[in-house]
C-alpha cells in the first residue's frame, strides 16, 4: 500500500519520543523508499519552521517508525501548525492505526499544536500512460480523477475511512485550502525495478525517442553541476516561473537545500545542466533517497527549443537514476485537470511521454486539536494567499 510502510507491525502498544538525527537517519536508511521531506535535513531547508525528529518504539525498545514534524507558529501566539509532509514513516496498513497516531497527537498537543497535518505516503489509484492519453483525448473526461484507473491499491479506501472516523479531515473538505503547506496528490512515476535501461528507453513514446536522438545529433551536452552552478540554474528557473505562472523560490532556497541535503549524504541532491553552443538551455535538480529518485525542480529557456534540451536532460537523469539502482523515477506533481485550457496540460503530456503511470496518493489530512485556532489560522492563510 505504501513504499514507506514498516515491513511488519509490532505487537502491543507503541511509545513515541523525540529522536536524534542519527537515530532518524539510521531508520530511514533501513527503508527502501522514504520521501526526502521526511529526512532530518529537510528541516534545515525550512528555516521558517521549527523541526523535530520523532520515533515510535515497540515494547523491546526497537525503533519501528519515524517522522519529521515541522512546527509553524501562529502570528503573536506560541501555538503551532504541526506538519509532517509526505509522512510519517509508519505502518499505514496496520488495522490498529490508533497505536501510531494517538501517541503522535498527544505529543504534539503537548508541544502546543492546534492542528496536525500529515500526508500518508499511501497510493490509492494508478493510470497507465496509455490510460492518461485516452483520458486527455476524451472531451467527456475533464479531470484525471474521473478517468477509469488501470489499478486500485487494496486497503487505501479503508484507511481513508478509518482516518475520517477518528476525526481526520482532508483540507479541501475542511475549508483550509489556503494553507501554505501542501504536496501534490497526483504525480507521474516511471517504474524501474526489474527493467533494463533498454526496456526503459523502449517505454518512451516515439516523440521522446526522436527528440533524444535529435538532441544528440544537434550536439546538446548534459553535464552535472555543483553548488557554484546554482545561480545559472536559478536564472533559467525564474524565466520558467514567469512563463508557467508560478511563484519562484529565491536562489538562497536552493543554496540552502543543496548544503543541507548534500551534507547529510553527498549524493542526495544533484544538479544537471543541458548545454548547446556555449549556452545553458535547461537545468534540473534530482533527489535520491534509497531506491526512490525524484526529478525535483526543472528550468528551461524558450531559446533553441528545437534542439530538445529537456528530453536530453531527462534521459540523462533517468539513465543515472537507473545506474544508482532506482526502483522508481518520480516526475513529481501533475495537473488533475485535463482540459486544453489548462496551461499545465503540456507538462503532463511531456511526462506521460516518458512511459510509466500517473499515481494518486491519499492526500493530506488535518486533525484539529483546537478548532477555534484551526479556523482562525485557515482564515489568516486564505487572506494572505489572496493578497499575495
Amino acid at each position: 500500500m505504501t513504499a514507506a510502510a514498516v515491513a511488519t507491525s509490532p505487537v502491543g502498544p507503541l511509545r513515541l519520543r523525540p529522536v536524534s538525527r542519527a537515530e532518524h537517519l539510521a531508520f530511514v536508511g533501513s527503508r527502501r523508499s522514504v520521501s526526502h521531506m521526511q529526512l532530518p535535513s529537510w528541516g534545515d531547508v525550512k528555516p521558517d519552521w521549527e523541526a523535530e525528529s520523532l520515533g515510535w518504539f515497540d515494547g523491546e525498545g526497537r525503533i519501528v517508525g519515524a517522522g519529521l514534524v515541522l512546527l509553524r507558529a501562529l502570528p503573536k501566539v506560541r501555538r503551532y501548525l504541526a506538519y509532517l509532509p509526505e509522512g510519517p514513516v509508519i505502518d499505514w496498513g496496520d488495522p490498529r492505526l490508533e497505536r501510531w497516531l494517538d501517541p503522535l497527537l498527544a505529543y504534539l498537543k503537548g508541544r502546543g499544536a492546534f492542528t496536525v497535518r500529515m500526508g500518508p505516503p499511501v497510493v490509492v489509484r494508478r493510470w497507465s500512460a496509455e490510460a492518461v492519453k485516452e483520458a486527455i483525448a476524451d472531451p467527456a473526461v475533464r479531470r484525471l480523477r474521473d478517468a477509469e484507473p488501470t489499478s486500485y491499491e487494496p486497503g487505501a479506501a479503508g484507511l481513508a475511512e478509518r482516518l475520517r472516523r477518528t476525526g481526520w479531515r482532508q483540507p479541501e473538505e475542511h475549508g483550509t485550502a489556503g494553507f501554505a503547506a501542501g504536496q501534490p496528490r497526483y504525480v507521474f512515476q516511471v517504474p524501474f525495478a526489474g527493467r533494463s535501461l533498454d526496456d526503459i528507453r523502449c517505454g518512451l513514446n516515439q516523440q521522446w525517442r526522436r527528440n533524444v536522438k535529435k538532441a544528440e545529433k544537434a550536439g546538446v551536452k548534459v553535464v552535472r553541476g555543483g553548488y557554484e552552478d546554482l545561480p545559472a540554474f536559478h536564472t533559467l528557473y525564474t524565466e520558467t516561473a514567469e512563463r508557467d505562472r508560478f511563484v519562484a523560490r529565491p536562489l538562497s532556497y536552493f543554496q540552502r537545500m543543496w548544503t543541507a541535503l548534500t551534507s547529510e549524504h553527498p549524493d542526495r541532491m544533484r544538479l544537471y545542466l543541458a548545454h548547446h553552443d556555449g549556452e545553458i538551455l535547461a537545468a534540473a535538480t534530482m533527489l535520491t533517497v534509497g531506491e526512490h529518485v525524484w526529478y525535483s525542480y526543472g528550468a528551461s529557456t524558450d531559446r533553441r527549443r528545437e534542439v530538445q534540451p529537456n528530453n536530453a536532460m531527462q534521459w540523462r537523469m533517468m539513465s543515472d537514476a537507473h545506474e544508482l539502482g532506482a526502483a522508481v523515477y518520480d516526475f513529481r506533481g501533475i495537473t488533475d485537470t485535463l482540459v486544453e485550457t489548462d496551461h499545465l496540460l503540456g507538462l503532463l503530456r511531456f511526462k506521460v511521454g516518458a512511459g510509466g503511470e500517473a499515481v494518486e496518493y491519499l492526500g493530506e489530512w488535518d486533525r484539529p486539536l483546537n478548532r477555534l485556532l484551526h479556523q482562525a489560522f485557515a482564515l489568516y492563510m486564505g487572506r494572505r494567499g489572496a493578497a499575495s
